[in-house]
């Protein structure tokens, strides 16, 4: 069982974190687990179901959401720090109940949405690899993560969960070893030509969820308010953040390359968890689809406990509740049955039959169109000196914080009144 953390501490006046290169290092932790956790299933398929139907059309967009990511992480990171909250109780004292009680439900939905997408697909990654139908996989699997919250030690988590993301370099060499003309792929990312069409708006949308989605910035907050840093740690939250998420978006663009360059190509689609695995065909060859299902198992083996983990805090937070992954079962009860519950309502959802990839796909465009509510709440309180202690965040990573919170909004209102038929 774990040990409870320390108490929190009534002043900023804590050592900082060993000075020397190995101490920084050691520091580095919560930005690098957000960055990891952002390559969850829903953003394997996400790339994998765009490079398929853009080919490299979306390019430049993956490029564009690194810095727009790096900056919300970074504001996540010090809202954590200066605050000493997170988001969810942050809103609540300083907005009201009402107001917390918006943001508690656009983060717990679309997170009940990805869990059981996530869920689903590390099933179906057991049924690639075993070669059974993956509704055997989904109760055992369920109970596996639940049984690493429950039993298993927060730090001893956080430490595997950091070199996890190491699986995900197969992208990287399958997008060079299959060839892709990379004269097109520099063109459609540095001269993009912008499209209105319901595949690649479509597409954009469910980029930016995945990618940009609420439990990543919400855990980054609670992350760094657990830690319990001093505020003289600010710069080295911020280039955990920064490095953390220049590793993912890495990915993301050579996934989103491996994929257009195979799948997007010859007009394959994407909709089960065997296609999506043919991108890694040129790097693993006849074991494409057991890398793929490898990958696609660590990504949900990230994901879940995060997600899980977020729900109850966020929920833990508005109520009052105790919670902690430090702490025993026993002394936060409804922290973790919270956390129970999610998972068997996810454990749940994935029986409805819906294919995994498609489930994932989905989860992305709820994920952006639930972007903008948590996103506007973040970069309030980011800018509110009272909740941040005297340390409210700068002008320029507001600017890129109320740009993106445009973008999202913009291509969510457009893609709403796409499917509405233009009555929206």
């Amino acid at each position: 069982m774990a040990s409870p953390r320390p108490a929190e501490p009534d002043t900023d006046e804590e050592a900082a974190p060993g000075r020397g290169p190995l101490g920084y290092l050691r520091a580095l932790g919560p930005g690098l687990i957000s960055g990891a956790s952002d390559n969850d299933p829903t953003t394997v398929a996400t790339m994998s179901v765009v490079g398929a139907s853009t080919v490299y059309g979306l390019s430049w967009l993956v490029v564009l959401i690194y810095p727009m990511l790096a900056a919300i992480q970074m504001i996540s990171a010090q809202v954590g720090v200066a605050s000493r909250h997170g988001l969810q109780r942050c809103v609540r004292s300083r907005y009201g109940r009402s107001w917390g009680l918006v943001l508690l439900i656009s983060v717990v939905a679309v997170n009940l949405v990805t869990i059981a997408a996530d869920l689903e697909a590390g099933a179906a990654s057991l049924a690639l690899l075993f070669h059974v139908d993956l509704r055997w996989f989904v109760v055992p699997y369920g109970a596996l993560l639940l049984s690493v919250l429950l039993f298993g030690s927060y730090d001893n988590v956080q430490r595997v969960l950091k070199y996890v993301l190491l699986v995900f370099g197969a992208y990287i060499v399958a997008a060079f070893l299959a060839h892709p003309d990379w004269s097109a792929v520099l063109r459609a990312t540095v001269q993009p030509k912008l499209s209105l069409s319901t595949t690649y708006i479509q597409g954009a949308l469910a980029l930016l969820g995945t990618t940009l989605t609420s439990y990543a910035y919400v855990w980054e907050t609670i992350e760094e308010s657990e830690e319990h840093p001093p505020v003289s740690s600010l710069g080295l939250a911020r280039a955990d953040a920064g490095v953390g998420m220049f590793v993912a978006v890495a990915i993301f663009w050579f996934t989103l390359v491996a994929t257009g360059a195979t799948l997007g190509v010859r007009h394959e689609q994407v909709q089960t968890a065997e296609q999506a695995a043919r991108a890694l065909q040129p790097a693993a060859g006849s074991l494409a689809s057991d890398l793929f299902a490898v990958g696609l198992l660590a990504s949900s083996i990230i994901a879940v406990p995060v997600l899980a983990a977020t729900t109850g805090y966020v929920l833990g937070q508005e109520f009052g509740w105790r919670r902690g992954l430090s702490k025993r079962v026993s002394r936060a009860r409804l922290f973790y049955g919270t956390i129970v519950a999610t998972v068997l309502l996810a454990v749940l959802a994935s029986f409805t039959g819906i294919r995994p990839i498609q489930l994932l796909f989905v989860a992305s465009i709820a994920g952006g169109l639930g972007t903008p509510i948590s996103l506007a709440m973040l970069l309030l309180i980011a800018r509110d000196r009272a909740t941040m202690r005297g340390h409210p965040v700068g002008f320029v990573l507001t600017a890129i914080g109320w740009a993106t919170f445009t973008l999202v909004t913009a291509i969510s209102l457009y893609f709403l009144w796409q499917q509405l038929g233009g009555w929206l």
